[in-house]
């Protein structure tokens, strides 16, 4: 049982050593890290952005798997160095760690999306074929192995190796679907993605008028204003928790919460990114004054990315070069 806990302990500090040196070089390259998930089948470094250069990419993809085969060649000989001591215990403890830091490297350099050698195969193509395509492949190949790996749990009736296919097929679909979002956002103006609004909550109505405010338009949030311009933001589910009896004895200064502001002229996805970091789903836009001129929530942006992947889609056509009519 002692053996069994310190392998356990010392797996999740593997597993966490390698997450470290992939945020650690991302960090001294350009790159944003928000944190790092430790999950039974490894773990995630929250790269809020990745390298810019595809060469930086590429190594701190690599540096992961790099420090768990060090890790596994380290305790390799340790292991051996304990033979004949009468510490078997100890020692099949370290051989086992030594095992699984090797898989753990050995895994995440499968070229395909979630692991890192999917990073490493983005890195390398997109000179040629740009970061959107490259990601296309990068994630196909993930898929692959995703099903690869669901045939093989099935045939072998392994539960392990299923719930790894679901794990390789989800971050692949989703590395790609951000990838994607991303390349659409970043050439759209939020202007042309928002919702108009001039008017909000004012600071210093009550909750009362708050709560018929968004019962007329019939949304969960509406921004709070003072002097017209933007300084936080009220949620139905805040004016559903004051009793209707003293609705109009609360102000709404007092139940506003903190809001995210965005310009005219700012891309789709520098916005979408501070909201998913404030974990608020709806922005203020002001105009270039700093009054209210809108508002962009996920229905704005959703609606935006369905309007960029048509117009991309007739650009594809007119591309096409198209036959005379007889």
């Amino acid at each position: 049982e002692r053996v069994r806990h310190l392998v356990q302990q010392h797996g999740f500090l593997s597993v966490l050593l390698h997450e470290m040196a992939h945020t650690l070089y991302a960090l001294r390259h350009g790159g944003e890290v928000h944190g790092i998930t430790l999950m039974i089948v490894g773990g995630v470094s929250e790269l809020a952005e990745v390298p810019r250069r595809p060469r930086d990419e590429a190594v701190m993809a690599l540096v992961g798997p790099l420090t768990s085969l060090g890790l596994a060649a380290v305790l390799g000989v340790l292991t051996w160095g304990m033979h004949g001591l009468g510490l078997f215990q100890l020692q099949f403890a370290l051989f086992t760690l030594a095992m699984l830091n090797v898989v753990l490297g050995g895994f995440n350099l499968l070229p395909a999306f979630p692991m890192d050698g999917g990073r490493i195969v983005r890195a390398a193509l997109t000179p040629r074929l740009g970061l959107v395509r490259a990601t296309q492949v990068a994630a196909g190949l993930g898929r692959v192995f995703a099903v690869a790996f669901g045939v093989w749990g099935l045939v072998t009736l392994n539960p392990f190796t299923l719930v790894v296919a679901f794990f390789v097929l989800m971050g692949a679909e989703g590395e790609a679907r951000q990838v994607r979002m991303k390349a659409l956002l970043e050439r759209v103006d939020v202007e042309a993605l928002m919702t108009p609004r001039m008017v909000g909550v004012d600071l210093d109505l009550s909750m009362q008028d708050a709560h018929w405010a968004l019962r007329h338009e019939h949304v969960s949030m509406l921004p709070v204003t003072s002097a017209g311009r933007p300084v936080g933001h009220v949620t139905w589910a805040a004016a559903q928790a004051v009793p209707e009896v003293q609705r109009a004895s609360f102000v709404v200064r007092d139940a506003m919460e903190d809001g995210v502001v965005a310009e005219l002229r700012e891309d789709g996805w520098k916005v979408l990114r501070r909201m998913a970091e404030a974990r608020v789903p709806m922005a203020a836009v002001v105009d270039e004054d700093g009054l209210l001129a809108g508002t962009l929530d996920w229905n704005d942006i959703q609606r935006g990315l369905a309007r960029a992947e048509e117009a991309e889609r007739q650009r594809s056509r007119a591309g096409w070069p198209r036959e005379r009519t007889v």
